[in-house]
């Protein structure tokens, strides 16, 4: 792993004046390349922001433009990812002055938003005043701020894409469990993960809600049970939920379906945020081009 270095300011420079100064040096550092989607990573020091700007600089016919956050400000993006050439563009904390910078060059701009879910409407207007699309990924979002982001993006024609995630595997498992729903009377979800935090996942309960909009109702013989071991009704279509937690488990989830004389099962596992990287470059890509707000990127597979 290499080692994270604050960059060493002579004493007579206060806190204000490292920041102008990192932020001339992000000026500085943007070359105008109209063919290049110009990205912006909201969150950039988090795991999934280091990864994110490492993919988008290996990623054809895109470039980092700027990375924010309020945490390691000044540090450069590059080196703050362990990249061995770094890229001349500082952690910032201001989406504003990025974003206006973007704006100028008239390229195509994109903010990959990785924050928190109080802050994502204003991300995305603040993003919009300038041009600029954005590529939301924030779990545990609530439902009322992405109906309140799809009318504002309604309003001024600018595109979101709002992920619940962006594993392309999970998509696929979900895919693959709609398809078995309408052959089989009896499903359980099954799901490992490594510590204890929002369980049910996002995920099981996606898959959960979707197999409820068919409207078709699901492992009759126990579906009022209120036996705790028989795991989680989701839903009023009875869907279950069985959610384990070890630590040092691979991060699973497994769709187990039923019927007279089989068993289907379709499975997904992570192993780490790489993982979400096709799927956000994917993301990115589609994203240019919507006039409005997309919930869901299996709507691009």
């Amino acid at each position: 792993m290499t080692a994270l270095k604050h960059p060493v300011y002579p004493r007579s420079c206060n806190k204000t004046s490292r920041i102008i100064n990192a932020a001339a040096t992000f000026c500085c550092s943007m070359q105008p390349s109209t063919n290049n989607i110009k990205v912006v990573i909201n969150g950039a020091t988090k795991e999934i922001g280091k990864a994110a700007i490492v993919a988008v600089t290996k990623a054809r016919g895109m470039e980092i433009a700027g990375a924010v956050d309020t945490n390691l400000v000044g540090h450069d993006a590059g080196k703050l990812c362990g990249m061995e050439e770094p890229l001349e563009i500082p952690i910032l904390n201001d989406l504003t002055m990025i974003s206006g910078s973007i704006a100028q060059t008239k390229a195509n701009g994109v903010v990959v938003d990785f924050t928190h879910p109080g802050s994502v409407y204003d991300n995305v207007k603040q993003a919009a005043a300038f041009g600029l699309r954005s590529v939301v990924y924030v779990p545990n979002i609530e439902l009322e701020t992405v109906t309140a982001l799809s009318v504002f993006c309604d309003k001024a024609s600018m595109g979101c894409l709002v992920a619940p995630t962006l594993s392309i595997g999970s998509l696929l498992l979900q895919q693959a469990a709609l398809q078995a729903s309408f052959h089989y009377n009896n499903v359980e979800i099954v799901e490992s993960r490594p510590d204890p935090s929002d369980l049910p996942s996002t995920e099981a309960v996606q898959i959960a809600n979707n197999l409820t909009d068919l409207g078709q109702r699901y492992n009759r013989e126990d579906i009022s049970t209120d036996n705790p071991a028989r795991g989680q009704v989701l839903g009023e279509d009875g869907v279950r939920v069985h959610s384990m937690v070890l630590p040092g488990l691979t991060s699973t989830t497994t769709v187990h379906f039923s019927g007279p004389g089989e068993v289907y099962s379709v499975r997904h596992d992570i192993t780490n945020v790489q993982c979400l990287m096709p799927g956000l470059i994917l993301a990115i890509r589609k994203v240019v081009r919507l006039k409005n707000l997309i919930y869901g990127l299996e709507k691009f597979l």
